[in-house]
């Protein structure tokens, strides 16, 4: 049986971190011979071994630590963006230009639909015209007799007459002007519903012809076409196209004078 290690020798082997690698590999190689009584041969070559063996640890240690370290920086460290494929911009083709003019407000009241529509706003306000020219009229019988009857009249008569005449005056302005008023607002509405549709038959048109532009020549206001041949001129194949398409006659020509209220000045806009 090998003899017991004596407890003094522990205090001095259990003090390892107070020296290097080498010297406790060699103490506890001492104390492990002398434990099982072993030679000094075997004891130098365990601790040429234990040396060997500390070092491959210890440099196992570093490449481990090393590769550990690489790989979190390699992760914390951002990628490059990969760079955006360099593809050139594909080329757009640009039409042939085609341009047309047309006077918008000439093709939509000269459709047969607007004519109609037209007519029959006039026939509409026929009853408030022949009583705003019933009115106007007796205005104009007080005023002659008052000034034939003037020198007979006292003062108080010609007072009251002129006080009648003057009311009546008023009346008929009133009533003008809201014949006027109510007339204009009807007629704008039927020059919107027909430029509507008319706008939406040019663009058709236009699109079915190929045309790349389409001015309007007839807004005097703002004027854009000072000068186009006759040949660019649509307004008549919009008019005969909007026509057969609508499928309404031309409305019976009117007698020049007839209407005592007049229409206002279309104003359409064209609609896209």
């Amino acid at each position: 049986m090998p003899p017991r290690v004596s407890w003094t020798h522990l205090p001095r082997a259990m003090e390892p971190l107070q020296e290097s690698p080498k010297g406790i590999v060699e103490r506890v190689a001492v104390l492990t011979a002398s434990a099982h009584g072993k030679s000094k041969e075997p004891l130098i070559r365990m601790k040429r071994l234990s040396v060997f063996a500390l070092f491959v640890v210890f440099a196992s240690s570093l490449v481990a630590v090393s590769s550990i370290a690489a790989a979190a920086q390699t992760s914390a460290a951002p990628k490059p963006a990969a760079p955006a494929a360099q593809r050139p911009a594909a080329a757009v083709p640009v039409p042939m230009a085609k341009i047309a003019v047309i006077t918008f407000q000439a093709a939509v009241t000269q459709t047969n639909e607007f004519q109609r529509d037209a007519a029959d706003l006039e026939k509409k306000y026929d009853p408030r015209r022949v009583q705003i020219k019933t009115l106007s009229d007796e205005i104009d019988n007080l005023t002659k007799q008052l000034q034939a009857q003037g020198a007979s009249l006292s003062q108080a008569e010609q007072a009251s007459r002129a006080r009648v005449i003057d009311e009546k005056k008023k009346k008929l302005d009133r009533d003008t002007q809201d014949a006027q008023t109510d007339f204009q607002t009807d007629m704008q509405g039927i020059i919107n519903d027909v430029a509507g549709k008319v706008g939406g038959l040019m663009s058709d048109y236009a699109e079915k012809h190929g045309y790349t532009l389409v001015l309007d020549a007839g807004d005097q206001q703002t004027q854009t076409v000072l000068y186009a041949v006759p040949a660019m001129d649509i307004t008549k194949e919009i008019i005969d196209a909007y026509n057969t398409k609508s499928g309404i006659p031309a409305p019976a020509q009117q007698a020049p004078g007839q209407g005592g209220v007049d229409a206002p000045q279309p104003q359409p806009t064209p609609a896209h």
